[in-house]
């Protein structure tokens, strides 16, 4: 499906295309605008009261959070979201996983935590021990979402999302937001989990590294165009891919970025694991000896009476 009034290609843009291609997106610079003041707000509490907020979480929420996002909106792959299939899936992947992680690095629970008290910080407290974030915030949903999100891509629905101008600017915000909610848990620990939840957690991790790669080799390998969506018809740059090879680059970006997320998962999970452990180690060592002799005859009780 080429277009009629430019030849389509095989080619891929160029690095200059590629960071010289910008525009102005209203909705994302009210969405910077509204998460700095209120990153700005919480700063600003503490400093009325005295205290001080580091300046490592504020520069990465600002420089590395809002930057990221600011870097995928406002530049190529905002720009050519609704042209091309490949910026459109980068996009979305590097939304959901990438500028969420960034958005990470500022702490912003633990700002929100010190810096509201009474009714507020009871509705914060109370949102982060809900079940929603609870279920969403542990490492086997963020996978799954992301297998489920993905494979989108392989129906006609991907076309239809990608074509509407109302869905383009929701992506902006809901995409990261789902992407925050599965993250900040994570990161900074404030959904509590047992030993063997947690191991658990980490043996499907690595199965979910070989599913989430399905959907962009689909993608890769798959001769037809999946989305049905109708060819360009405005003139185009002589670098636009051919429909065909712009899904091939798709599922290349794709298969890419969902394998690479999965990576910090497996370390977030790691570092969680050895500190709930060495937390449980602790507890152990303060127990007294009749403690500890106590505990140990209860152990040796629950395998049943006659085994060694």
């Amino acid at each position: 499906m080429d277009s009629p009034t430019t030849p389509r290609s095989t080619t891929t843009p160029d690095i200059l295309t590629f960071l010289t291609t910008w525009q102005f997106n209203a909705v994302g610079v009210t969405a910077i605008g509204v998460a700095g003041l209120m990153y700005l707000a919480g700063i600003l509490t503490l400093a009325r009261r005295g205290e001080h907020w580091r300046i490592a979480p504020t520069l990465g929420f600002y420089l590395l959070g809002l930057g990221s996002f600011a870097v995928v909106e406002f530049g190529f792959l905002g720009v050519y979201s609704a042209e091309l299939r490949f910026a459109f899936t980068t996009r979305i992947a590097l939304l959901l996983f990438a500028v969420p992680a960034l958005l990470a690095t500022g702490k912003p629970v633990s700002l929100a935590r010190e810096a509201l008290t009474g009714a507020p910080l009871a509705a914060l407290e109370a949102v982060l021990n809900s079940r929603v974030v609870g279920i969403m915030g542990n490492a086997v949903f963020g996978p799954v979402f992301a297998l489920v999100a993905f494979s989108i891509f392989l129906t006609p629905v991907a076309g239809t999302i990608r074509e509407s101008p109302f869905a383009q600017d929701a992506i902006a915000i809901v995409v990261p937001m789902v992407g925050l909610i599965m993250v900040l848990p994570l990161t900074e620990l404030v959904v509590a989990r047992t030993t063997l939840f947690i191991a658990a957690e980490f043996m499907l991790a690595f199965v979910e590294l070989v599913l989430d790669a399905i959907p962009g080799i689909l993608l890769r390998l798959n001769e037809t165009i999946l989305d049905h969506a109708g060819p360009i018809t405005t003139a185009v740059p002589a670098w636009f891919p051919s429909p065909l090879r712009d899904q091939q680059l798709s599922g290349d970006l794709l298969w890419f970025i969902a394998e690479i997320a999965d990576i910090p998962i497996l370390i977030l999970l790691f570092v969680r694991w050895s500190k709930h452990d060495r937390k449980e180690a602790k507890q152990v060592d303060e127990l007294s000896d009749d403690e500890m002799d106590a505990l140990t005859q209860a152990h040796l009780k629950s395998f049943g009476p006659g085994r060694d």
